[in-house]
């Protein structure tokens, strides 16, 4: 087992900073790629200063701390905002929507077509073939109520004049 005896500290770290940068980019979590950059950074500085194992550890450490609380610190400053906040919430991208009834909705359940897909929905009673709004999500359940296709007050004008 001499092979780990002529091994240079240095490379040991930036292999560790490199292992670290490939699971950062297989497992999301923003924390493992500044883990990454101390590491590296200690190796270089290992190279360079020719560092022992107790100041490396520390060098390890104290990068590891600044830059994990500095990027956390700036991040809760100047959040990143999503261009599209609802891309992975599909039910709450539909509200507003109208869907067709496609299994009659009975004491408050049934399913509605909406795109491609059947989805289960609630909502009151309705008969198949009628057009519904989509009003909200409980999980992945829609909540529906009838369209009204007839923007409000001129219910009054498509109804036949009293004579």
């Amino acid at each position: 087992m001499d092979g780990l005896n002529s091994l240079d500290a240095h490379w040991a770290w930036i292999v560790i900073g490199l292992v670290l940068a490939t699971l950062e980019m297989l497992v999301p979590g923003v924390y493992l790629i500044w883990l990454a950059v101390a590491a590296l950074i200690t190796g270089a500085l290992t190279f360079g200063l020719d560092l022992g194992l107790a100041s490396q550890v520390i060098v390890f450490v104290s990068l590891a701390l600044i830059s994990v609380f500095s990027v956390r610190r700036f991040l809760r400053e100047s959040p990143i905002v999503s261009s599209d906040p609802l891309m992975n919430q599909r039910g709450s991208r539909m509200i507003g929507q109208t869907a067709i009834i496609t299994q009659a909705i009975e004491g408050g359940t049934g399913r509605v077509r909406f795109g491609d897909g059947e989805w289960l929905a609630r909502g009151p009673d309705t008969e198949a073939g009628v057009r519904v709004r989509v009003t909200g999500t409980e999980g992945a359940i829609l909540v529906v109520e009838p369209a009204n296709l007839l923007p409000p007050g001129d219910s009054e004008q498509a109804s036949p004049a009293e004579g």
